[in-house]
């Protein structure tokens, strides 16, 4: 970026306060402990604290509460969410995304789909029967929106997103590459000659808005009724939903997790990487499961944190950890105690 932005604007436009030299102007961003004059740099995480004393960054942003007890070179911005507000100046100054409009001649839209202003819609697109592209919706290369299907307002799908019949995505969001949305669930019934009937999988998906969702996703339709994503969850790669979920609003899942059907994962809830939900079972509000778990049953008491697998309340699990490295010790002793018992009933 070659445009130079004032420290003032920054600051006006994160609502932070600035302290030192307000006359200095940034060109790019960097990390504090490599950024060079002319970056503007964040620090949130306290263990990167001596960076802010030896950082090259013309500006940085920090917390409101931060002690700066030595001598710093750069200008200081004050806020209350360091990172966040990083982010606020990422998004006005920096986003590589910028807004596209147009369609580009081989993509293939049905007479009977409605498609909204500025709207980007990009090399073989396919809008089947009756799909409702909304205004300032960007589709990328070979995503493919079926019928009846809605796309929200400036809503994002990267190349190669699949959106099946009936599915909806909301307002602003955001699907990554090759990620699909409306794939069957996973329902086949058992015959008497030991095979098996695939279930008609007739309900949809429903994204509500404000929902970001990572590359290599699949979102399984409903048996019946809807699997929905409430507003603002954020998925990783890679992350699978089963038929009839439901994540509550604001949750956060990261990669290689799965939660199967009809399960209900509750709001402002904080699952790790590799995580194993089972079906038809409640996670109540702000849980916070640690990676690679499992979980086998509700978990019913809202904003606990759980690891393990299959997993157990974080304190517990801890001191269960501790118990089986000393496992060999207890063997040893155990044995040893065993044999003494032996020793007194000879005597």
């Amino acid at each position: 970026m070659t445009t130079k932005i004032s420290i003032v604007d920054i600051a006006t436009l994160i609502k932070g306060t600035v302290e030192g030299d307000n006359s200095v102007f940034i060109q790019n961003v960097g990390k504090i402990e490599s950024a060079q004059s002319g970056d503007l740099a964040f620090l949130s995480n306290p263990k990167y604290l001596n960076h802010l004393y030896t950082t090259k960054a013309s500006v940085v942003i920090v917390s409101n509460d931060l002690i700066i007890d030595k001598p710093v070179e750069c200008s200081i911005i004050r806020h209350p969410m360091p990172y966040y507000g990083f982010c606020v100046v990422l998004n006005q100054y920096f986003n590589p995304h910028q807004n596209r409009v147009g369609i580009h001649p081989t993509a293939i839209i049905d007479s009977s789909a409605t498609i909204g202003e500025n709207v980007y819609i990009g090399p073989y697109v396919v809008i089947d029967e009756n799909a409702h592209i909304d205004n300032g919706a960007q589709l990328y290369a070979q995503v493919f929106v079926g019928n009846k299907a809605v796309v929200g307002k400036n809503t994002i799908l990267y190349p190669g997103v699949k959106l099946y019949s009936d599915c909806q995505v909301g307002n602003n969001c955001i699907v990554h590459a090759s990620t699909v949305i409306g794939s069957d669930g996973f329902g086949f019934a058992p015959t008497p000659d030991g095979t098996y009937a695939k279930i008609p999988q007739i309900g949809n998906v429903i994204v509500e808005d404000n929902v970001e969702i990572g590359s290599n996703c699949s979102l399984d339709r409903a048996t019946m009724g809807s699997t929905i994503i409430r507003k603002g969850v954020k998925l990783d790669n890679l992350v699978q939903i089963a038929h009839n979920a439901e994540v509550g609003e604001n949750t956060v899942i990261a990669g290689l997790s799965g939660v199967a059907g009809s399960t209900k994962v509750g709001k402002q809830c904080v699952i790790g990487a590799q995580v194993g939900i089972v079906g038809h079972i409640t996670i109540a509000d702000g849980t916070q499961i640690g990676g690679q778990s499992g979980i086998p049953k509700s978990i019913k008491e809202p904003n606990q944190q759980f690891i393990g697998s299959p997993a157990m309340p974080i304190k517990e699990a801890f001191k269960s950890q501790v118990i089986l490295r000393n496992l060999p010790q207890i063997e040893l002793r155990i044995r040893e105690l065993e044999q003494k018992i032996k020793d007194l009933t000879k005597e």
